[in-house]
This record gives C-alpha cells, sequence and structure tokens, in this order.
C-alpha cells in the first residue's frame, strides 16, 4: 500500500525523484495470517480511533503507461535539460572556441601565462553569469533570455575591471571573444528551448484547483477521469484539502510512485504568480532565513556605501531644484510602520507644495499637490533616495515590503487580513510588491500587494533580491507604478 503525501510534504521546485522518494512504501509489510485476522479486528476495536497521517489507498496495478507521460523522462532528455551539463557544455564552448581560434588547437602547448590567466577569468565570469541566470529563471514571472545580456555584461565587465585593477597582464581580444562566444551560445539556446521550457500541467478539477490554474503562461489540461491518456505533463496539480474520492487518489499515488510530481494548488499558484493564495495562509511557514538576515544587513550597509558616491551629486541638485521651485523645507519626514510595528521616521525629497491638504495617499492621476519637480523625481523614484540614510541607521533596507504610514497602517490592519505580519522583515526602498505591482492605496489593490509582500517573506533570499534589484533598475527607467 502507498500513501499519497499532503501538500507539507510536496515541495515545488525539486525533482520527481525527491517526491518519489517520500512516497512510503509498505508493499513489503507482511500480510496478516487468517488465524491473527480475528485479534487484529479486536485490538481495532479497543483501540481509540485515530486521525490519519495520511490518506492511504492502494496503488493501481496497470499503471505501466504512466511513464510515458511525464516530459522530459528519457535519458537523452534528462542529459539535455539538466543544468549541470549544460554549464559544463557551455564552460567548454565559451573558453575553448575563443582558445582555438588566437592559438590554434595546440594552445594548452603554446599559451603563455597571461593567455592562461585570461582563460580562466573568462571560465569564471562564465560560471557566474550562468549560475546567476539558472537560478534567477526558477523565480516567477522571469524570462531567462532577457537576463542574459545583462548579466553577462556584468560579469565579464567586472573580470576585466578587476585584472585591470590588479595590474595583471591579460589578452582584451580573448576576453571579448569568450564573451561574444557566450551571449550566441545563451542566445540559440534559450530560443531554440524556449518551447519545451513552457510548463504543462495536469489538474485534478476538485476544490481549489480550478479556481487557482488560470494563468496563461502554462499549458493547463483538465482531466475529466483520473488518467493521463493523450498527455505528456511536467506534474499533477491538484487541492490536496479537498477530501478527493479513492480513485483520484490512488491515480495521485501511482503518478508520485512512477515519479510524476505531484503539488499543491496553491504552491503552484504562487510559484508562477510571485503571490502567496492569502485563503490558505499558514504564517508558520513564512519565517524569513535568519542567517541571510544577517547577511542582507552587511549587503545593505555595503551597497548604501557604494551607491552614495553617486547619488551624493544628484541628490544635491534634487535639493537645489525643490526650493528654487516652491517655498519650504526640502525633506519631507513621515513616522511609519517597520520591523516588529516599530514606528521610526522615514526621509524623502519633498514633491508637494506645503500649503496643500490631502488624505493620506497620493490621488491617482493628477494630483493638485503634486509640483513639477515632485513629478520627476516620483516618476524616477529620485525622491527615495534620502531613505539611504535609513537605511545606514537600520531602519529600513535596501529590498524589503515598502513601509506604510501610521494611519494607513492601522487601517489596512483592521480590513486586510494578516497585514502586520509584513513586519516581520525590515521595510525597504524598493521591494517585490512595488516591481510587480506598483502603487496601492484601496484594500483590494493593498490585499494583492500583501500577497506579493508573503511571497517576498516566505522565499527571502539572495537571487529574490538580485531579481528585484534588476527590476527596480527597470522602474527607474520607465517610472512603472508611480503616482
Amino acid at each position: 500500500m502507498s500513501k499519497v503525501l499532503t501538500d507539507s510534504e510536496l515541495k515545488w521546485g525539486k525533482s520527481s525523484r525527491s517526491v518519489a522518494d517520500r512516497v512510503v512504501s509498505l508493499a513489503g509489510q507482511p500480510e496478516p495470517s487468517a488465524g491473527t485476522e480475528a485479534t487484529s479486528a479486536e485490538s481495532e476495536r479497543a483501540a481509540p480511533a485515530q486521525v490519519p497521517r495520511f490518506r492511504e489507498v492502494m496503488p493501481s496495478n496497470e499503471t505501466r503507461e504512466l511513464e510515458r507521460h511525464r516530459r522530459h523522462a528519457r535519458f537523452h532528455q534528462r542529459l539535455l535539460h539538466s543544468s549541470r551539463i549544460q554549464q559544463l557544455l557551455g564552460l567548454l564552448v565559451t573558453v575553448g572556441v575563443p582558445a582555438v581560434f588566437s592559438m590554434r588547437w595546440g594552445f594548452w602547448h603554446q599559451a603563455s601565462q597571461a593567455q592562461w590567466l585570461t582563460l580562466v577569468a573568462a571560465a569564471m565570469a562564465y560560471l557566474v553569469a550562468a549560475v546567476a541566470v539558472q537560478n534567477l529563471a526558477r523565480l516567477p514571472r522571469t524570462q531567462a533570455s532577457l537576463l542574459v545580456m545583462p548579466l553577462l555584461t556584468v560579469s565579464y565587465g567586472t573580470s576585466w575591471l578587476l585584472l585591470r585593477l590588479l595590474g595583471i597582464e591579460f589578452f582584451g581580444t580573448l576576453l571579448l571573444g569568450s564573451y561574444l562566444t557566450a551571449m550566441v551560445l545563451f542566445t540559440i539556446g534559450y530560443l531554440v528551448s524556449s518551447p519545451y521550457r513552457r510548463l504543462r500541467f495536469a489538474v485534478v478539477p476538485h476544490g481549489k484547483a480550478a479556481e487557482l490554474c488560470q494563468d496563461p503562461r502554462v499549458d493547463w489540461h483538465f482531466l475529466e477521469t483520473p488518467g493521463l491518456e493523450g498527455i505528456q505533463v511536467d506534474g499533477v496539480v491538484a487541492d490536496l484539502r479537498a477530501g478527493l474520492s479513492e480513485p483520484w487518489q490512488r491515480f495521485l499515488a501511482d503518478c508520485t510512485l512512477h515519479r510524476i510530481p505531484v503539488h499543491h494548488a496553491t504552491s503552484v499558484f504562487e510559484q508562477i504568480t510571485g503571490r502567496v493564495y492569502l485563503h490558505d495562509n499558514r504564517l508558520g511557514s513564512m519565517q524569513p532565513d535568519e542567517h541571510y538576515e544577517v547577511i542582507k544587513r552587511c549587503l545593505d550597509v555595503l551597497g548604501t556605501l557604494l551607491i552614495m558616491p553617486v547619488a551624493l551629486p544628484l541628490m544635491v541638485a534634487t535639493a537645489l531644484a525643490i526650493r528654487l521651485e516652491s517655498p519650504g523645507a526640502v525633506l519631507f519626514t513621515q513616522p511609519r510602520m517597520g520591523l516588529h510595528c516599530r514606528p521610526f521616521t522615514v526621509y524623502k525629497f519633498r514633491s508637494m507644495y506645503v500649503d496643500q491638504q490631502g488624505g493620506g495617499f497620493t490621488r491617482d492621476g493628477h494630483d493638485p499637490r503634486i509640483t513639477r519637480v515632485g513629478r520627476v523625481i516620483r516618476k524616477y523614484r529620485i525622491d527615495e533616495l534620502p531613505q539611504l540614510l535609513n537605511v545606514l541607521k537600520g531602519d529600513m533596507s535596501l529590498i524589503g515590503p515598502r513601509p506604510e504610514s501610521m494611519d494607513l497602517s492601522l487601517w489596512y490592519r483592521d480590513d486586510v487580513p494578516f497585514f502586520h505580519y509584513r513586519h516581520v522583515v525590515r521595510p525597504g526602498i524598493s521591494g517585490w510588491a512595488q516591481v510587480e505591482q506598483g502603487y496601492a492605496a484601496e484594500v483590494d489593490e493593498m490585499c494583492r500587494k500583501l500577497e506579493y509582500d508573503f511571497y517576498y517573506i516566505k522565499h527571502f533570499s539572495f537571487w529574490l533580491d538580485v531579481l528585484i534589484v534588476i527590476r527596480t533598475i527597470r522602474t527607474v527607467l520607465t517610472g512603472f507604478g508611480s503616482r
């Protein structure tokens, strides 16, 4: 007998083998003999009723066909889709091709020390970019092909800069050749593999699964009967809390045993949309990583000190423009709710006239309180630069949920479920909700924003922060979500 895993045992993003390994097989246990059936029955009647942790179902006997319904399950397909194999082949091409073109086939015999150092630097730059692309591509709403050029440019540019600063002799043409080869290789690879990267899921249409499985970026196949006839899928999605019938439970057990991943519907919704489903919220599962929290604080201070030389001239120019346009203080201060619901004073450049009164939030559309300079600095987020001082003081982080004013926080606390839980981490100058949704003021918008904030807290990590930094740059350049 096998047991269908509950949603707490299922982890998104794990290989099908790890899911199958967690299936508890009881087939090897001896069957009770006829002479012990009566004793067993009496003991069951005497024992108190217990709620089983797993729903126990017998796997069917005719399930060999299921193995053919998992995508990329053949040996050669698994090799081609292996990230380690891809990194190894890419490393050989991006280092080997420029070396052969510049020094011919016997380059390992005739290469100088400077050439070998250049090849090592090229290999390190490629590996850093490849690891970054693969880790970022696992995050929601991310197109890996759009990350290739900026990440390769930053990685190879950093290698070139370090070699120059350290005074190490190297061959710039060899490093440039490796960069161009990596760019072509990545581009062709993602263009060829893009049709195979689109997810395809079979959906058990019970409970909330049909409601949550609607994202157009995924191919959904809603099953009418327990089976996968005629389709190949990356996994099966089900609402594991819906009280499925025994045929559907048996079907899920068969899928798990044949290494077809079974996912809880809310987990799939979360990883595709980048939002946590509030109605299925479990606060205990969203504790931020305390180890990374310490590292993040160090990165905040270091990043702020690196940004300051560039930001200070822009801040001085902004302050002069504000003073020349309208009377009043250059900086706007306001108490806001921070870590652990503790209030702190946030600093911003003033973007409104001082003699205008209004509500606690900016109106959508034309707000007459905003100055001409204010519209520009709001659009490109320049008004947030003084918050670098809040980061150095420890009130804020570079990345985190945006802090709300005390009045709005108390209002949202009464109308938005779990609102105060977003203060379990430091607020940030930019955040996941900020780059995905933009400005939010109404209760419905705040509920959506809270779903993004909870996703950030639950998946609190270095790579998610890197993705937010990349999208923040896009937001600053486009003015997305400003008011």
